[in-house]
Parts: structure tokens; C-alpha cells; sequence
């Protein structure tokens, strides 16, 4: 009953109407024990797992841990809704790791060049 009302109230909010499998809080669980930082930003803060592939278009692959990747719903940042959306939750991101990964890789680039006595 609580998976029905929590994808309801997804629903609402403008993401694609679909009830989770039962397994999913463990395969979540177990998914951010292993990748515990959004692949995006690095940030360890409101993470939420994202299908590569969405769940209600290809719910076989629901539960496979290769079509995960963790993303953060931080602020502004919200690399979930802005990388693995494109900013609208009907819509998502064939590219996302691969996004995700240059996002990454422009902020440490930038928290490099940007410190203090580095050149």
C-alpha cells in the first residue's frame, strides 16, 4: 500500500506513474553502499538512485544494478532532475553516466584551477 501512495504522490509531482518492485529499498540500499556520492557532483546529500534506463519503460531492468547510477536532489544542484531528466520528469537522459561523468570531472577541474597558491 505505501509503494501505491508513494508513486501517487511521484505522480503528482510529474514523474511517470509506476509501483516499484518489492526488492527495490534493498537493491537501493545496497546500490548507495557501493556508489554513496552523486556521480555528478560528489555531493553525499538527499542521493537518490536514477535508472538509466527508466523503470516504466524497461521494468526488467528495474532491479539491475548496472542500470543504476546515484545522483543527488541537493538545492539547485538537483543533478536527479537536471542530468537525469533534462529538467522535466517525463523526459530522461540516454547519456546520463557518461554526463554525469564530464560534470564531475568540470568541477574538480574547477576546484583545482580556483585554489588558493595553485597556479
Amino acid at each position: 500500500m505505501i509503494r501505491h501512495l508513494k508513486a501517487l504522490k511521484e505522480s503528482l509531482e510529474g514523474k511517470p506513474l509506476a509501483v516499484r518492485s518489492s526488492h527495490w529499498s534493498t537493491v537501493r540500499k545496497h546500490h548507495l553502499q557501493k556508489q554513496p556520492t552523486c556521480a555528478a557532483c560528489g555531493g553525499t546529500q538527499k542521493l537518490q538512485v536514477h535508472h538509466k534506463q527508466p523503470y516504466h519503460l524497461h521494468p526488467d531492468l528495474e532491479l539491475e544494478p548496472t542500470n543504476l547510477i546515484t545522483l543527488c536532489e541537493y538545492g539547485d544542484i538537483d543533478c536527479h532532475f537536471n542530468i537525469g531528466h533534462y529538467r522535466d520528469w517525463k523526459s530522461f537522459n540516454p547519456n546520463v553516466e557518461l554526463d554525469a561523468a564530464e560534470e564531475l570531472s568540470s568541477l574538480s577541474q574547477c576546484h583545482t584551477t580556483s585554489q588558493p597558491g595553485k597556479p
